[in-house]
Formats: structure tokens, sequence, C-alpha cells
């Protein structure tokens, strides 16, 4: 059991009627004196900002589904040990049963973003404006007559001299680096960055992924050198999926994941330089890459006084051409500032634990507030692994923010499918792909019925992925059906008619190149993003959320997918993206922004760097 806050929180729940279910939250802000140092504990980790109740109830398809019930945003706080004490209430957190929409006006952004407003009153401020969905993502409401000037995420900041001129990296004459990559999350995250690693190594320099124990053999299979970071990406990904995202599901959820989240930051250092555990030969890293999912990576490069590049294929960088992925909001008007809401909220969540990491490893003062939070520039440079003609570049990210195209592995080339799989793929038409990768699935037999079913109604063949979430068990096998373990989607795609999937970054990637039709069915995270962004585009349905998959819904998903005019776009997208080469064009941004020089070790670090680069993490200034 990892040692928790040391504070109190009472869970109760409310009278309950047909059509909602109250829960409600009193906690205690534990307090501290934060000139020096100590901390006021303002919640448990990044998943804890309500708590929520869950009722099973079924679908018309049989699926069972969790009506999850949030309360608002505030992150709630537990005391050390099991036991769930009670203490006094200073405030509630109770989510509505009308559902009224929360507004977010001016005055409340110009507090939320002031370094001076304290801790407790930023958090009552955005129990008022915020709620949770159950989807997991923030929503919040910005009114009709609110310019985006007036929230302090305007224009102001808008840099249109964008320059997109990576080209000119002369990467045949850097020198060597020892470069070291901390990559938290499934494979489908790890992925990218074998390759972009590969590369790096082709150009001389030394490259150590630090990502789970679990992708050691992936890693080495691709001739990188492997260290081990905390965190088991199966626990990880089944909290996300149990708890629709960055929300616990009840007080017993928070000690498994702010377990796993200490792993995750406690590891950090190390990775950068301890020597091979295997090997033992000496690793110190010249330069860091990272995804934001690593937590503390920011704080790890302060300390260590080295240059930090972060990656990542879900947008973490404000813009005003769409809101957070983590977000819901209507408004144009609020979508920078949605950034800043869901980064806080992380931020406050984690808070507790990064200054513990600051302190007792790396040295360096605690950071209490958040400086200069409601500026958008950042000197730490930001990559983004999609295609640009999916998502272009939004023109309000300056020069230190770019989007290089997807980052593929070819394991094409070198796979060799079964002969099984390749018979059954000649004996027919193109089947439907149909699996949701690292995600565990709920009710992976009525899942497989309904998957059989709508493919026998649109009369397809299909393929079914088995994945982490066990989907295949099928009462007697069909012919029109094949049951797949691991296969390299760069190779299956391509024979594939369309195919079904979760909508993480790489699995939809692969479809897109391979001019597969796709339907997205979202359990959380960025994946409703790229669900949008895949519609949007015209190469597949409106996304199919987790919760309200069905049978009519996935057979409308397939006619969809079938009409020719899907076809043609996705025949055209694939095509404006066959010469991307996204892996070339990270390593080239990569050492675009690499500073000019090196700045002088052993330099005490300010008090402005120590704000700066937490606020840097998540996108602030």
């Amino acid at each position: 059991m990892a040692e928790l806050p040391e504070n109190c929180w009472r869970y109760s729940s409310g009278s309950s009627s047909s059509s909602d279910q109250s829960i409600r939250v009193e906690h205690e802000i534990g307090t501290g004196n934060e000139s020096t140092g100590q901390e006021i504990v303002d919640s448990t980790d990044a998943v804890s900002f309500g708590v929520s109740s869950c009722e099973s109830s079924s679908s018309k398809s049989g699926i069972p589904r969790k009506g999850l019930h949030k309360a608002t945003t505030m992150p709630v706080d537990i005391s050390h040990g099991d036991k769930l004490e009670s203490s006094p209430s200073k405030f509630k957190l109770e989510r509505s049963k009308s559902d009224r929409q929360r507004h977010l006006r001016p005055e409340d952004a110009a507090q939320i973003f002031n370094d001076k407003i304290p801790v407790q009153e930023k958090l009552r401020l955005l129990n008022k404006i915020a709620t949770v969905k159950d989807d997991g993502t923030v929503e919040f409401d910005v009114p009709i007559d609110v310019e985006p000037e007036a929230l302090g995420a305007g224009s102001a900041h808008v840099n249109n001299d964008i320059d997109d001129s990576h080209d000119a990296t002369d990467l045949d004459h850097i020198p060597p680096l020892n470069i070291v990559m901390l990559i938290v999350g499934t494979r489908g995250d790890v992925q990218p960055f074998v390759a972009i690693g590969k590369r790096l190594q082709d150009y001389g320099h030394r490259v150590r992924l630090a990502t789970h124990s679990n992708f050691k053999e992936f890693v080495l299979t691709a001739g990188l050198e492997f260290y081990p970071l905390g965190g088991d990406p199966k626990v990880l990904a089944g909290y996300m999926v149990k708890n629709k995202g960055f929300l616990p599901s009840g007080p017993s959820e928070i000690p498994v994941q702010r377990n796993q989240m200490k792993e995750i930051i406690n590891s950090l250092l190390p990775a950068c330089k301890e020597p091979d555990i295997d090997s033992g030969v000496r690793f110190k890293a010249d330069a860091i890459m990272a995804n934001p999912t690593a937590l503390a990576h920011t704080h790890v490069a302060e300390a260590l006084q080295i240059p930090i590049h972060i990656f990542f294929t879900m947008p973490w960088s404000p813009t005003a051409d769409f809101p957070h992925p983590l977000s819901r909001i209507k408004q144009q008007a609020g979508y920078r500032v949605s950034y800043q809401i869901v980064d806080l909220l992380i931020w406050l969540g984690m808070r507790d634990m990064v200054n513990d990491l600051r302190k007792k490893r790396l040295k360096l003062r605690p950071v209490t507030y958040l400086s200069g939070s409601q500026g958008f520039e950042t000197d730490i440079p930001h990559a983004y692994m999609w295609s640009p003609h999916l998502v272009p570049k939004p023109k309000d990210w300056g020069p230190k923010i770019d989007v290089v195209g997807f980052c593929f592995l070819d394991l094409a080339s070198n796979y060799e499918p079964p002969e099984s799989l390749v018979k059954w793929l000649e004996d027919g038409d193109k089947p439907i792909y149909v699996g949701f990768g690292s995600l565990p699935v709920q009710d992976p037999k009525t899942m497989t019925e309904i998957i059989v079913e709508a493919l026998e109604t649109t009369g397809q063949r299909g393929i079914i992925s088995k994945g982490w979430g066990g989907l295949g068990d099928l009462t007697e096998p069909k012919d029109s059906i094949y049951l797949l373990d691991n296969v390299p989607h760069d190779w299956l795609f391509l024979h594939c008619k369309a195919v079904v999937h979760h909508g993480g970054a790489g699995t939809t990637a692969a479809g897109l190149k391979a001019a597969c039709p796709t339907t997205i069915v979202p359990f959380f995270g960025d994946q409703p993003f790229w669900g949008e962004r895949v519609h949007d585009r015209g190469v597949g349905p409106p996304p199919i959320p987790i919760d309200v998959f069905s049978l009519p819904k996935l057979i409308a998903a397939i006619n969809f997918m079938l009409d020719p005019k899907v076809k043609e776009h996705a025949i055209e997208l694939a095509k404006a993206m066959e010469n991307e080469d996204g892996v070339t064009g990270a390593v080239k941004v990569f050492f675009k922004q690499l500073p000019k020089n090196k700045p002088e070790p052993n330099t005490e670090p300010s008090s402005s760097s120590c704000f700066s680069y937490i606020a840097r993490c998540f996108g602030y200034s």
C-alpha cells in the first residue's frame, strides 16, 4: 500500500432516484506552511478529482453498462492507511441532479491563473465552474458574449510566423549524444519511440528507452537499450477503463493508482543516470525525450540541467483550434483556457508527490504555485506525432511546437504470417478488423457475440483481435471469423476492408495509412479526440463510446464504412500521407530545438526556473 496524504475524507451517497444518484464528498483540506516547503495536500493523485458510484444496467445489446455518477472536479484526500475516516466538512462536492452547466467568467479565469491565489481558493473556484463527466472529461461553459481575450487566452500570444523548416537540420554533423526516452503508457505509446530511437542510432547516438518492464523484450529486440520505469501498463490501462479515464470509481481505487504514479515518478532519475541493469555499462543522459505521462520528467531535466523535448500523440499545448482532448467545451472562446483548467487539475493532483521528489531526491526547491500560468509561450519544445493532413498544425502554435507526422515502426517487412491466416484471407473478400489492443473489456463474451452478429448481419467476414480484453470466445468456430493474437497492424490492415478499434493514436494511424475506413470505439483519454478527427475527415462514422456500444450502433457503423464515398476519402488521405516521414521529422525537430549552448554545470537553479519547469510540463509558462 502506498503512503498517502495525511488528510481525511468522507464518502457518502445521498438519496437516489430512478434518474440519478447524488454523490457527496465532504473533506477538509490540510494546512501547512508553504513558505517552508510544507505542502498543503490538495488531492491524492492526478485522477482523484472526484468520487463516483457505480450501478449496473443493461443496454439492449446485453452489455452491462456502468452508470458512473460523478462528483464535481475537486480533488479529495484520504488518510494514511486503509481506513476511511470522517472529518469536519469545509465544503461539499456534489453533482447537481439537474446537471446544470457551470459558467467560466472572465473574473474566474483571472483568479484561476493568479499565482497569488491560495490553493484552497482555487479548489473552491474550480468546484464552482467545472464538472467532471461520466467519460472522465472536464466540462465547463463560457457565456456566449465572452471573447477569448477576456479569458486571458486570446490572440496576444498568437505567432503566425511559424518556422517549419526542420528539413534544414544537418543530422550527419551532430556530435554523438546519450539520449534517454522516458515513456509511460501502453505498447501504442512506446512503439513510436522505438522507431525514433532506431533512427537516432542510425545517426550515431546512444539511445536508452526507459519504459515499463512489460516492454523490455520489445525494446531490446529492436536493438535499443532498455531501462525499467515503474508502473504496470496493464494496471494503468485497467484503471483508466474502469474509471472512465482520470476518475476513481471509489476510495479503494485511489491507493492503487497513486502507487503506480509514485513508482513512475521515483524511477525517472535513475533512468537518466544509472548504469545498465543487465550489463553494468555506465550511462549519463545528455538530453531527454519524454511524453507528458512520465509526470515528473521536466523536474528531472531541471535537476540534471539537460535539455528536454516533449513528444506526444495528443494535443497538450493550448490552441484556439480545438479544446483539450480531456475536456468538453463547445464554445471556441473556451478552447485555449480548457488546456489550463485540465492541466491545473492534473497539477493539483500530483503536486505533493512531485514536491516530495524535488526535495528528497532532486535537491530542488518545492514548487508551490505555477509561475506565470496565464501565459502560453514556453521554452520547452513540444512535438506532436500525427499527420498534418489529418490535423493541421494550429496557427497559434509557434516555432517551439512542431507537428512531425505519424511515427511508424516498420514491423511488416520482417513479419511472417501464419499459413492459416494467409489461407483464410485468400479464401474470401477482405475482412473487417475489430480489436481493442491493450484495453480490457468488461464483458468480452457479450461483446464478441455483438461483433459476430453485426458482421453476419452486414454480410462481412471479420478478424477479431483477442488483445488484453480477451475477445473471441465463440461457442463454435465460424468460417467467416478469424481469431487473432498479436499481428503487426502495418501488415494486417493492408489486407482489411475497414477497421474498428479503440482509437489509440498508433492504431488510428496504421488504419488510415492503409486507406481503411475507420470506426473508433473510445474508452478514455485522447481516443474520443481521434474518433472526432476521423469523422470530420470523412473516413469514418461518429465515434461510438464504449459505454453505448451496441449491436445497432455497430451495424450502422459498418454500413457507413462500406459506403464507396467513405472509401474514396480514405484513399485520398492515405495518398496524402504517403510521403510523410514522421520518424525523420521527429529526429530533425529534436535536434533543431536543442539549445545552442549547454547550461553551465552546478548552477543553482533560480526560483523562477523551478516554477517554469513544472509550468512547461503542462503547457504553462
